[in-house]
């Protein structure tokens, strides 16, 4: 699969969750200290994240990393 591909399904996937959580980029970013413009990448499909950010973003999600790579896995299936 191209990158650019998992790219934007991870960031989809981001999306999803924080939308779900009703946290806006804003508040995430405040919450795992990153830019919102940087949370605005990840979810465009702009950004390859680090597996670090993957790991705070999580945190600041409330959900477990393999929660974001079951969706993902899914997101990347159809």
């Amino acid at each position: 699969m191209e990158t650019i591909k998992i790219q934007q399904a991870f960031g989809q996937v981001i999306k999803s969750i924080r939308m779900e959580k009703g946290i806006s980029q804003e508040k995430l970013a405040e919450l795992v200290d990153l830019h919102r413009t940087y949370i605005s990448d990840i979810e465009r499909g702009g950004r390859n994240v680090s597996l670090v950010n993957i790991f705070r973003i999580a945190e600041g999600l409330d959900v477990k990393v393999f929660e974001i790579f079951q969706k993902l896995e899914k997101e990347t299936d159809e």
